[in-house]
């Protein structure tokens, strides 16, 4: 080492610094790769994304060789800083070369570095793939040797191999990637597909048309009448029952009783026979579950049923479907804004039948959902009472007050949400 010039341990310290800002810089990018992105550019076969797939399809072994190479170059730089600030400085050169290495490496072959790299993490990870390649092959040996020795230590801690390999989203965790991506998807994409995402949170019962609303025919009845309900109907599906909705007979299809009709058998017997054989769904059965149920019965509605076999309700693919897309046009469930009606003291008038989930989904409020499915419900779990008129009550930080009470239910609620604003503001 004496008898190399100061100049060209100036000359090599500098290349040695160089080296360490590269694989810095190259660790950095590696990691900072979009995963998915990346499986994307190797599908269409690029040759920069396959070489990168292949180094970060074992990362302990990445990790392993540029980290072996940083810290070999580090200290080969500092042991030349340290006979350079000798010279220069003499014994107390050493402290000094400390100082100011530690500055140089800081801000040159760290920060800077790394902070390109987090930038543009494919205009460095996939050159620096070629090297770091050629690097693999030539030290695998040793690079092999320290990845059994730190493999065997995260054992220990129960760190398995899989683990360190699994790089899958959770749900919670795809649904903030799709929420920022609103540079790259229009808003109604986005809320199309985190509206996928939460089929899994949502049950049959909260979208399904509860029994009081459900609307059939009575096939006991005259059959003059029958007649009248079929042409009247709105729905290309109508349900039978005798006497009352617990004895469902079926449903049938309006396509049917037109080829009845065309061919003169347009009968209570033909009409009878007609009749297809109804599906039933458990209560609690999550939307993503029954839409692939629905998928493999090949079937389009479901009557949901309590543990004791009692209906609840009706639930119907296209039901699920506006959970995903919005309401179609044909639907003859009542939209949350035609059930919330803005008064012009800033309050608004609710149905007290209004589902709560599309309450809050419409207009943005915050009531319980993991309760009763309609507000009317909601007011008398928290009362436990049946109200009267007039009453005033506060749900979720919400005033409401019951304006309609008729058979026992709440037929109509004032919500005031400029109340709870005002509170809010108070509050912080």
């Amino acid at each position: 080492m004496d008898t190399i010039s100061t100049s060209v341990l100036l000359i090599i310290l500098a290349v040695l610094i160089l080296i360490s800002a590269y694989f810095s810089g190259s660790e950095t990018g590696m990691m900072s790769l979009n995963r998915y992105k990346l499986k994307h550019l190797e599908k269409e076969k690029h040759p920069g994304a396959i070489r990168v797939g292949k180094l970060l399809s074992r990362p302990d072994q990445l990790i392993g060789l540029i980290l072996i190479g940083n810290n070999l170059v580090n200290i080969f730089a500092s042991l030349i800083a340290g006979v350079i600030a000798e010279r220069i400085w003499g014994d107390a050169g050493i402290f000094y070369a400390g100082l100011l290495l530690t500055l140089i490496i800081l801000i040159f072959a760290e920060v800077t570095p790394k902070t390109l790299a987090a930038l543009s993490p494919e205009k460095v990870a996939f050159p620096s793939s070629i090297l770091l390649t050629i690097l693999l092959k030539l030290f695998y040996p040793f690079v092999k040797a320290v990845n059994w020795i730190t493999n065997g230590l995260l054992s220990l801690l129960g760190v398995t191999q899989a683990e360190l390999e699994q790089h899958s989203l959770s749900s919670e965790e795809l649904r903030t990637v799709v929420n920022e991506s609103s540079a790259l998807l229009p808003e109604r994409d986005q809320d199309m597909l985190v509206s996928i995402l939460d089929l899994e949170n949502v049950t049959v019962e909260d979208i399904m048309i509860p029994r009081n609303e459900l609307v059939g025919i009575d096939i006991n009845n005259d059959w003059k009448k029958i007649q009248k309900q079929l042409t009247q109907s709105t729905h290309t599906r109508v349900l039978l029952y005798r006497d009352n909705i617990d004895d469902v007979v079926g449903y049938v299809h309006m396509r049917d009783a037109l080829k009845l009709l065309s061919k003169n058998q347009f009968t209570k017997a033909t009409l009878l026979r007609a009749v297809r054989e109804l599906y039933f769904i458990p209560e609690g059965t999550t939307l993503n579950v029954q839409l692939l149920k629905f998928q493999h019965a090949k079937e389009r509605l479901g009557l949901v049923v309590d543990e004791y076999g009692d209906i609840q309700g009706l639930v119907t693919l296209e039901d699920i479907l506006e959970e995903i897309v919005g309401d179609f046009t044909t639907t003859q469930t009542p939209a949350p804004s035609e059930e919330v009606h803005k008064q012009p003291d800033g309050s608004y008038l609710v149905d007290g039948g209004a589902t709560v989930r599309d309450i809050n989904k419409e207009m943005d409020w915050h009531f319980p959902t993991d309760g009763p499915k309609t507000l009317n419900g909601l007011i008398l779990e928290h009362l436990e009472d049946i109200p009267e008129a007039n009453l005033s009550v506060r749900i979720a930080g919400y005033p409401l007050e019951i304006v309609e009470v008729t058979d026992n239910m709440i037929k109509t609620v004032r919500i005031m949400p400029e109340f709870y604003s005002a509170l809010n503001e108070l509050n912080e």
